[in-house]
């Protein structure tokens, strides 16, 4: 590590490896910084990648995979060293709203396709990247990002609604299907179910609006978490508040990718 910037690097080893090119900037200082920023992000990625694998139909598991890979990754072949990776909401329902008519989410066939459905988007990206069509992006005007994310947020709402009112809503519909079918529910819903989702929702947003410089997640997740174990705790088995399973210590099994020709055919639309 040093601060004279390595003459003899070849513009083709720099293309292939881009952090050859900053490399030389690394000093224990900036290293003090980045482990404390990636500490704070660890502790953010944490209910956000479990929140992002439940929005996408994954394990939720998986969503820690996806928030630790990409970073390495990307920091080690990304074209710039001020960089964000990892998974994102709209992403996470993209996949869901495609795979799930598929497959049943968090299934080992789902799992499985969706990571076709990774390699297919990447394969994508890669020509995309090569044939330098990336100024395309200067073409997509301001509505059709504006309306994309508005459409995002729907159906991010519409699938979660049974899990914040403790509703039954059939897996794989669609957003008007989601709607009618919790129309037909609103008697059913668990108010201890909730109450814990409104609690932690009110708190998520309380902690961000008078203490910024709180990890609101965090917070949100503590609180939601305390609040259903004590109801649980008293309450007994009335509540029908359910709790995700404990995270595996092991790495998950190995799933490969099917390139098979019915596969892509299927994939390929999303």
């Amino acid at each position: 590590m040093t601060n004279n910037r390595p003459a003899e690097l070849s513009p083709r080893i720099i293309r292939l490896l881009p952090f050859m090119a900053w490399w030389h900037l690394v000093t224990p200082a900036t290293l003090r910084s980045d482990f404390i920023a990636g500490l704070t992000g660890a502790v953010v990625v944490l209910p956000q990648g479990v929140a992002f694998a439940v929005i996408a139909g994954m394990p939720p598991v998986y969503g820690l995979y996806a928030g630790m890979v990409p970073a390495i990754v990307a920091a080690m072949f990304g074209s710039s060293w001020h960089l964000v990776s990892g998974p994102t909401t709209a992403a996470s329902i993209v996949l869901f709203s495609t795979l799930s008519v598929h497959a049943e989410p968090g299934s080992t066939q789902y799992v499985q396709l969706a990571l076709t459905m990774a390699f297919l988007v990447g394969t994508v990206q890669l020509g995309l990247g090569l044939a330098r069509l990336g100024i395309l992006v200067n073409y997509i005007s301001h509505s059709v990002v504006v309306g994309f994310t508005s459409g995002a947020a729907l159906l991010i709402a519409s699938n979660q609604l049974k899990y914040f009112f403790g509703i039954q809503v059939p897996k794989g519909s669609d957003f008007t299907h989601t709607m009618i079918s919790f129309s037909h529910q609103l008697t059913t819903i668990n108010p201890y179910v909730l109450f814990v989702s409104g609690t932690t929702l009110m708190t998520g947003v309380a902690i961000r609006r008078f203490f910024p410089r709180f990890p609101y997640m965090i917070a949100a997740l503590l609180a939601g978490s305390i609040l259903a174990y004590a109801l649980n705790h008293f309450v007994r088995g009335a509540t029908g508040i359910t709790t995700m399973d404990a995270i595996p210590a092991s790495l998950p099994p190995l799933s490969t990718p099917d390139f098979t020709l019915s596969t892509l055919q299927t994939l390929a639309p999303g």
